[in-house]
């Protein structure tokens, strides 16, 4: 088995389309429906990259994100934020929450898998 990814994304859709191809990939992939959810999985499971929703219930990205950084043996994952806001004050508010990068929905499922690759060294 790969390396491992969580997606945290409260549209089912985006939600089983990313992990379809992530696996299909060759990809260990957690779940999440909410931010309190994904920061567990987080914590608990290690994975080696989030792709992390901003607008999600019980905890947005952004809170996670800042929650992960601050936490020692977590502060280092790569955290990708994936959104439908496009707008430069909002990447800028996940990227000062301490994410690594920012990609708006709708978007590619191959420049997802390419950049996910890259971003992973493989």
């Amino acid at each position: 088995m790969g390396k491992t990814i969580l997606v945290a994304d409260d549209e089912p859709f985006v939600l089983r389309s990313l992990e379809f191809i992530l696996k299909k990939e060759g990809y260990r992939v957690l779940t999440a429906v909410d931010g309190l959810e994904a920061l567990e999985k987080a914590l608990a499971d290690r994975p080696d990259l989030l792709l992390l929703d901003i607008q999600m219930p019980r905890m947005d990205g952004n809170s996670v994100c800042r929650q992960l950084r601050d936490h020692p043996e977590r502060k280092d994952v790569y955290i990708v934020m994936i959104t439908a806001k496009g707008q430069e004050a909002d990447r800028l508010n996940s990227l000062e929450s301490g994410a690594n990068e920012y990609i708006t929905k709708p978007f590619s499922p191959r420049k997802v898998i390419t950049r996910v690759k890259e971003i992973l060294g493989e």
